[in-house]
């Protein structure tokens, strides 16, 4: 990371956009004020009317991305704490994960073949459904554009966030360990953000299900790319 007025700039910039949208979303309450959405919307507008390049935003904004691991990390304290019901459950939550990461891959190439995608952007978009980092490496590894990558995973994750609580409501999904492993799973860090408005159980079983399917994300992504372009 390079230390420059421009990278100072930035990531201030960045932290005060999110602490502002944060605090009107709870004064308020409504899922677009969400931090994240209602930050990332702000700072593209910012980048965009004042014809910024997005290199010279991630002087600044690459500082904040170091935290994201930490952040990851830090998921494992109220996974921990519901160790017991992780155990309890064990084959439910692990096939509803497995499950979730092989229908989110095949949505996404379903999606690439219907708009007719190049080889370059199937392979992009297969990991859509993994957190950031996980599908960013995976997408590199397959061929596939990072950066891009990155900007599907935002996509999956606010629809998951914005539509998945509507999906619940109408299957009748009631329990935790059922919201948990199904917002994690589709929606990853944005999905974790949502299961924690309904409780410690959603939070550290969607936790789990973000995590483990990160780990069979980057073990099937290259299964299902050979398997595509045989």
């Amino acid at each position: 990371m390079e230390f420059t007025l421009a990278a100072v700039f930035f990531a201030v910039l960045t932290v005060a956009v999110y602490l502002l949208t944060n605090f009107m979303y709870l004064r308020y309450r409504k899922t677009l004020l969400n931090p994240v959405l209602a930050s990332t919307a702000i700072l593209s507008s910012i980048l965009v009317l004042g014809n910024i390049p997005y290199d010279t935003y991630m002087e600044g904004g690459s500082w904040i991305g170091t935290f994201l691991g930490p952040a990851v990390v830090a998921l494992a304290i109220p996974l921990y704490k519901q160790k017991d019901l992780l155990f309890a459950n064990l084959l439910p939550i692990i096939s509803g994960i497995a499950t979730g990461v092989a229908v989110g891959m095949a949505s996404g190439i379903l999606f690439t073949q219907l708009f007719r995608f190049s080889e370059e952007l199937i392979l992009t978009v297969l990991p859509k459904s993994l957190t950031t980092p996980v599908a960013m490496q995976v997408a590199s590894n397959l061929g596939g554009i990072p950066s891009l990558a990155a900007v599907f995973v935002m996509v999956a994750g606010f629809t998951g966030y914005i539509i998945g609580p509507v999906f619940l409501k109408w299957l009748h999904i009631d329990s935790a360990i059922g919201r948990g492993i199904a917002l994690g799973t589709s929606a990853h860090g944005m999905g974790t953000a949502r299961a924690f408005e309904y409780g410690q159980q959603e939070t550290s079983m969607s936790s789990v299900a973000m995590t483990l399917s990160a780990v069979l994300g980057a073990l099937l992504g290259p299964v299902a790319a050979w398997l595509l372009l045989l």
